[in-house]
């Protein structure tokens, strides 16, 4: 690895690789040096885009370089896992988007390829890693015995309108293990996983589109020893503009959006209140990107907070909320 640097790879091309690299950008230590892509064509556009100087339209060869440590990938979800895999059992350490794969199994065999090749796996869950969630996590003892959590993220999707038309786009495409709960309603599961680990008991309800996806969902859990419960609702098929907030005997944390956490504000029972809200000094993907640098640089082999057991737990979670609502992806099999 070069000297403070370390050398990315980028596997796929979308607007959350752009937004990926505006925030690693942000970092002195990172350095874009490679992008693969099906089409030697879209691969030349990304790399001219960003000046970078090695393209790859084979996954093997990308793989085998030895001018790459880490690989960032943003392919469809069904590809995840064997992506990542590759990349591993040749030595590169992985920053994969969430959700890390389709299901519990890959996610397993994941984390076991990691461990075997002593190499970094991370799940590119921002929102728990930034300075915001940060003031939660330090200041949620005031709120006394906490009793609830609650968090919603609705947000109608304009795949959606083509859906209605009778064009199926990725977002709803089974195939490529989609929907509305991997999307956007593991935003509102890991941090409540971070926050209070793995609930007892998970009951949900939803929305079952023709395609074989969830467009929306509804999921309630309890948490019997600590005595409190949670709920959660997502949707790419209506919007809604309810915070997430955590709810205790002597006070609550109210935050704006779960997946963007721009203002914090804790209400006390009897009156008063403080505003916890950090000041981002980065752009909003900087701070996964440090995270997964620090953790290289250091020798660590997965985050504290975007842990393995995290991601684990939450992929747990989500296969069984997809279970009740018999959302089935090809990958299952």
């Amino acid at each position: 690895m070069t000297t403070n640097k370390v050398r990315f790879a980028v596997i796929g091309t979308n607007f959350i690789t752009d937004w990926v690299i505006a925030g690693g950008m942000q970092d002195k230590r990172f350095e874009l040096v490679a992008v693969y892509s099906r089409t030697q064509e879209q691969a030349n556009l990304f790399a001219a885009k960003y000046n970078i100087p090695y393209i790859f339209t084979s996954l093997e060869e990308l793989a085998s370089s030895d001018f790459v440590d880490a690989v960032y990938i943003a392919s469809p979800n069904f590809l995840h896992a064997a992506q990542s895999i590759l990349m591993i059992e040749h030595g590169k350490h992985i920053l994969c988007e969430k959700p890390l794969a389709s299901n519990v199994r890959e996610v397993k065999e994941m984390i076991a390829a990691a461990n075997r090749n002593d190499v970094v796996l991370m799940e590119a869950m921002k929102p728990t890693l930034t300075p915001n969630f940060l003031a939660v996590r330090n200041n949620i003892n005031k709120v006394g015995k906490i009793r609830r959590y609650f968090s919603c993220y609705c947000q109608y999707s304009s795949r959606y309108d083509k859906f209605k038309e009778g064009i199926v786009l990725n977002a709803f495409n089974p195939e490529l293990s989609n929907g509305a709960l991997v999307d956007i309603g593991i935003y509102t599961i890991y941090p409540m996983v971070v926050l209070f680990g793995r609930p007892d008991n998970i009951k949900a309800t939803g929305i079952k589109l023709s395609t074989g996806v969830d467009g929306q969902g509804c999921v309630l859990f309890k948490y019997t020893s600590k005595e409190m419960d949670a709920m959660v609702m997502y949707s790419k098929i209506a919007n809604s503009s309810l915070p997430t907030e955590i709810q205790g005997e002597d006070g609550n944390i109210i935050l704006d959006r779960i997946n963007i956490i721009s203002d914090v504000r804790l209400m006390y029972r009897g009156g008063g209140g403080e505003n916890l809200t950090i000041p981002n000094c980065g752009h909003e993907y900087y701070y996964e990107v440090k995270e997964f640098i620090d953790l290289i640089q250091t020798g660590k082999k997965e985050s504290a907070i975007n842990s393995h057991e995290n991601t684990l737990i939450t992929m747990e979670i989500m296969d069984e909320i997809r279970r009740q609502l018999g959302v089935v992806y090809p990958a299952d099999q």
